[in-house]
């Protein structure tokens, strides 16, 4: 069961920021994992291609991590969004040390390298900016979407963390809607549908809101998501293909 993956969380409005009682093997993700995604939009069809995967392990200051990946390109007519990130994780703590990201489209750029130091709830980036962190198990962007694929899948629940990095970026909020069925590339897939409702000011006007599916299994593949993208609007992920070490019942 999914539960045994996790925190002993069964309480809504969770602030998760203790150690996590778990290892890297009960993950359901692992090094090796990629999936593929086709991107579309309402207006336009498909406008492109993104994946994510898992490099490593890597060693960042002493502590052996996970390279999380994601890269995706969108091309509507003229306009070409590009957009490149990676979070160096580390899988017993369940938190980051390092998160990079590229991103680049007609409206603007955008360049990020920040290194989180945990134990003195501290980041700092490659600018030079500083910051303390409200947690000693801090998150990023990327991270934060394989961390809710551990979470107890309890229709109903809604999680509150103060996990990313960035103390203004929180809370993240996670609310677990419904179970459901959806057409992909892959065929109809038995899905979960996961709300997560984040602060960016870069990208939203005050909170954004990402739908995501995850497979109803125990390997909790993101096999939709759904949220808005600059220029483009509204952009959906579909995934394609999958190739997972990860062992379903």
């Amino acid at each position: 069961m999914i539960s045994r993956y996790l925190f002993a969380m069964t309480a809504i409005g969770v602030c998760a920021n203790s150690p996590a009682p778990f290892g890297s093997a009960a993950l359901p993700f692992s090094v090796g994992e990629k999936l593929t995604y086709e991107v579309s939009s309402p207006k336009s069809g498909k406008i492109g291609t993104a994946a994510m995967w898992i490099e490593g392990p890597v060693d960042v200051r002493g502590t052996s991590t996970y390279i999380l990946r994601f890269d995706s390109k969108i091309k509507i007519a003229f306009l070409t969004a590009v957009s490149r990130s990676s979070s160096w994780f580390d899988p017993l703590r369940a938190s980051s040390l390092r998160f990079l990201k590229y991103e680049r489209n007609p409206l603007a750029r955008n360049d990020e390298s920040v290194d989180f130091f945990p134990d003195q709830k501290q980041w700092k980036s490659v600018k030079g900016e500083t910051g303390q962190s409200p947690t000693n198990m801090p998150l990023d962007e990327l991270s934060f979407m394989y961390f809710i694929r551990t979470l107890p899948m309890t229709a109903g629940a809604t999680y509150k963390f103060d996990r990313h990095f960035d103390a203004a970026r929180n809370p993240t909020t996670i609310s677990v809607i419904r179970r459901e069925m959806i057409p992909t590339p892959m065929g109809e897939l038995r899905v979960i549908l996961v709300e997560m409702r984040v602060r960016d000011p870069r990208h939203y006007k005050g909170d954004g809101v990402i739908r995501i599916h995850l497979t109803d299994d125990e390997c909790r593949l993101p096999a939709r998501i759904e949220s808005t993208m600059p220029v483009i609007g509204t952009a959906v992920l579909t995934i394609a293909s999958q190739n997972t070490h990860c062992k379903k019942p």
